[in-house]
């Protein structure tokens, strides 16, 4: 017995040095990772390459870890340089590969053919329209599957300064009352000498014509001057009395296809709502046409000139105060507020709804969403489906606090109603596809905005643009039938006829 005691002691000495081995050159414990025994943890380690994450992601991982005393979550930043190819590598050849990863949407597609993305947990509707938004759900479906969790996203919008609107509003308030002053004096004037009891009326009705303009009213005037469409910010540019640091009434960055694609959004159609289907391609077509007719004249208005312009300078003159009215995406919200730490800034703004371009045609704007994808090859797809729920379920604004990103997800509370704005207008817009035959689409598109606003023929320019895509698609040569060119005088008209 005793010589076996020995031996058994021997072999448990032995393994005990083994393990101590394998940890130090591993820097990890093999308990730990497979969590063999009811004190160890399972490590699902998330890689992303935007660094703005990185303190949320670890406040994220903290808290969930305390949460739930199985799971250590490890927040990896790693180079975004072919990024799908780098998660594969590692998931065939090193045990440090990732279980969940963040990605844009428009290479889900990629992922999902690669293996790398597996169809999330929806148990009990988790991805549900009065969670998230309908353009969140879509960036995520692939052939009828979701394939990963709507994250955070971007998109563009309107933005105005507030503070040019309301010197605005009070200005014609003022006019509004001085001319009802003049007015009621012109009538009592004319009307007989009052009694001494209609003298107290007449001086009480002079004391509150004299009170100051109300906050309610220059609020009300100010919501009235916001453009419902494009047709009034024509009308508002030809009566606006600017002040002399005013340089343009309206800015964008128009050689962006992101900031040009509202023009399009809404008739332009790639993939379907998911962006998934090359059966469902129109891109050339009448009311395409049509709104890059529009979006032409406009140069001939706005006078923008595209190989000068571009994102950063238009929010910097924004910011300056040189333009009323842009198209900026949700990061210019941080940026303003920045320049206001500095002293930099003393105008208030306000982020609006994309105007349509007349009543006749609409806009719809472009999203991306960056989704948390669960990696084919983790060996933890239950606890990975788990932090990614959790994150996405996050309502307490800290992913804006932190990192700047919006969440894509509805009831986070924000404490700026800006970004619910921007919130509302991503419910309704267009995700990026996620087709891989169509990846250069907006590369394309960007040529011919472009080309377009510096003249070009509309018509033949975006059909171009159509058969070099479906040719892409269908894997051979491709010919768009000629469409009659829509006629400018009624779709001018149309944006004339909004303008009066």
């Amino acid at each position: 017995m005793k010589l076996r005691t020995r031996i058994f002691s021997i072999i448990l000495i032995l393994c005990t040095v083994l393990g101590a081995v394998v940890y130090a050159l591993s820097g990890q414990s093999i308990f730990e990772e497979h969590a063999l025994f009811n004190g160890g943890r399972t490590t699902v380690r998330v890689w992303y390459t935007d660094d703005a994450l990185t303190p949320y992601l670890q406040s994220k991982a903290v808290a969930y870890s305390e949460t739930m005393s199985k799971v250590r979550i490890e927040p990896v930043l790693v180079s975004g340089i072919e990024y799908l190819e780098a998660i594969n590598k590692a998931s065939l050849k090193d045990n440090n590969y990732p279980d969940l990863f963040i990605i844009t949407n428009d290479s889900l597609e990629k992922a999902y053919l690669a293996g790398l993305a597996l169809e999330i947990d929806n148990s009990g509707n988790f991805l549900n329209e009065e969670a998230f938004p309908k353009a969140a759900i879509d960036s995520v479906s692939y052939n009828g599957r979701y394939i990963g969790y709507p994250m955070y996203f971007e998109t563009s919008s309107l933005v105005y300064n507030k503070t040019y609107l309301e010197n605005m509003a009070k200005e014609q308030l003022e006019t509004q009352k001085e001319i009802a002053e003049v007015q009621m004096g012109a009538e009592n004037a004319q009307a007989e000498e009052p009694s001494e009891g209609e003298e107290a009326i007449a001086d009480d009705s002079e004391e509150t014509t004299g009170d100051e303009i109300s906050e309610e009213a220059v609020e009300e005037t100010v919501s009235d001057a916001i453009p419902n469409t494009i047709s009034d910010i024509l009308t508002f540019a030809q009566s606006y009395n600017a002040p002399e640091e005013v340089e343009a009434v309206f800015k964008w960055d128009v050689t962006d296809i992101f900031y040009n694609y509202f023009f399009v959004g809404n008739y332009m159609n790639v993939g379907g709502d998911a962006g998934d289907d090359v059966s469902q391609i129109d891109i050339y077509n009448k009311d395409t046409i049509s709104c890059m007719k529009i979006y032409q004249r406009l140069n001939q208005i706005f006078a923008i000139d595209s190989d000068s312009v571009d994102y950063d300078s238009v929010v910097q003159d924004f910011i300056d105060g040189k333009i009323v009215f842009t198209v900026a995406t949700t990061d210019i919200l941080g940026r303003i507020e920045e320049a206001k730490a500095k002293g930099e800034c003393n105008f208030d703004f306000a982020v609006a709804d994309m105007p349509e371009l007349t009543h006749d045609f609409k806009t719809r704007t472009m999203s991306v969403t960056d989704c948390i994808v669960v990696n084919g090859y983790s060996e933890h797809p239950y606890e990975a489906n788990a932090f990614a729920k959790y994150i996405c379920k996050d309502n307490s604004g800290d992913i804006y606090k932190m990192s700047g990103k919006l969440a894509a997800h509805y009831n986070v509370k924000y404490s700026d109603p800006n970004l619910d704005t921007f919130v509302g207008v991503y419910a309704d817009s267009v995700p990026m596809p996620k087709t891989i035959g169509t990846s250069n689409l907006w590369m394309k598109l960007e040529i011919a905005f472009t080309e377009i606003w510096n003249g070009e023929d509309c018509n033949s320019t975006l059909k171009q643009v159509s058969e070099k895509i479906m040719k892409q698609v269908n894997g051979g040569d491709y010919t768009e039938e000629t469409i009659p060119d829509p006629d400018d005088e009624d779709i001018m008209a149309g944006l004339k006829e909004d303008s009066d």
